[in-house]
């Protein structure tokens, strides 16, 4: 989720019972709501680093009590230098700990149920895990979180009703966004009609939460084509658009779905071939793509991608320009080559290396 929604969540959590440890709690949680994000600093050497190292330790067990410890630490010695007058009422260390820690915990718990995903167990492991249920700025969640505070800004003998309704609505809006999910992914067999293959044999049962880089695949259908998984990724304005991915053994197939549509209620006509609107992202790994992937920056970028798609042209002079994009990020098909310098600014998120002829890597 977004910084603005973690702490407009952080602020509503404060109007609860658990805002009534004492002075203090307000700014534990807010901060403590925020700091998982702290590894933004790791930009400062480059934006590999901050792939490598985003949503991972600040987002695992001990980023979270560490920076529950360290956020309520903060808070202690702000009160003590700031708001001597009214120690009285400060709240116990103990306490801030503990709302900091909760504060801290929510935001990882509300960075799981994204498309993004997080890595709730690193440092231990560096898997990626993900419900697929919100996007990354959830427009509803943001709207209700400051309805709720504004009304109870302006009539404070609400304000423990207008957060209670609030975060009512905030569960039931993760409610909702569960189950369109799981009617976008029935609804794919329908809407990728005759292009959808046969389940691989190896391929591993679908998990109760998606999780990925996913183990090697060997094809195994009498065409070479088998569907490894199938994902439906969160639309931003509405919860009955769904973008269906179907992660096959030599490529990707995307197509948008939305639930209302009544095409997709009705057996399907002769006359209406919806599977046609299906794009379709290449991922064909050739000896110069295994080259090229045991690079630094193609390692960091295949550790943070979710559906990494990769083509590769030869040249008239032999070298081989690969091209990798994840296709969460993808709009459209992609283009008949793949782009150069000047081209790549079309790809919102993708990496590409060069090898010459030799197995060398040019750049």
């Amino acid at each position: 989720m977004d910084n603005i929604t973690h702490t407009l969540f952080a602020a509503t959590l404060a109007r609860t019972s658990v805002g009534r440890a004492g002075r203090g709690t307000t700014t534990a949680l807010i901060l403590a709501s925020n700091a998982p994000d702290i590894d933004i600093v790791t930009t400062a050497g480059g934006v590999l680093k901050y792939l490598e190292w985003h949503r991972g330790p600040t987002h695992g067990p001990l980023g979270i009590v560490g920076l529950g410890l360290i956020t309520a630490a903060l808070v202690s010695v702000g009160l003590r230098i700031f708001d001597r007058r009214r120690s009285s009422e400060h709240a116990p260390f103990r306490m801030l700990v503990a709302v900091s820690i909760i504060g801290a915990l929510c935001h990882v718990l509300m960075d799981l149920p994204t498309s993004y995903g997080t890595r709730p167990l690193s440092p231990f492991s560096w898997r990626w895990y993900a419900w697929d249920w919100m996007p990354i700025i959830d427009i509803y969640l943001l709207g209700a979180l400051a309805a709720g505070l504004l009304i109870g800004q302006y009539w404070p003998a609400t304000r423990r009703q207008a957060a209670a309704i609030a975060l009512a609505f905030l569960a039931g809006n993760y409610g909702v966004r569960a189950i369109s999910h799981e009617r976008a992914l029935a609804l794919a067999p329908r809407a990728f009609g005759p292009i959808l293959p046969g389940r691989c044999e190896t391929a591993p049962p679908r998990p109760l939460i998606d999780t990925w880089p996913l183990p090697p695949v060997t094809q195994s259908d009498s065409s070479g084509r088998c569907l490894i998984e199938l994902a439906a990724l969160p639309d931003f304005g509405t919860p009955f658009r769904w973008r269906l991915v179907a992660h096959l053994s030599d490529a990707y197939e995307t197509h948008d779905v939305n639930l209302l549509d009544p095409r997709l209620q009705q057996p399907p006509a002769t006359s209406e071939a919806i599977w046609r609107l299906t794009s379709t992202y290449s991922n064909e790994w050739t000896p110069a793509v295994f080259q090229a992937a045991s690079t630094r920056p193609v390692k960091v970028f295949l550790g943070f991608s979710r559906f990494p798609a990769v083509r590769s042209v030869v040249g008239r002079d032999g070298v081989t320009t690969v091209r990798w994009l994840d296709v969460r990020f993808a709009a459209g098909p992609q283009p008949p080559q793949p782009p150069d310098r000047g081209q790549a600014r079309a790809f919102f998120f993708g990496a590409t290396v060069r090898v010459a002829p030799t197995g060398e890597i040019l750049n």
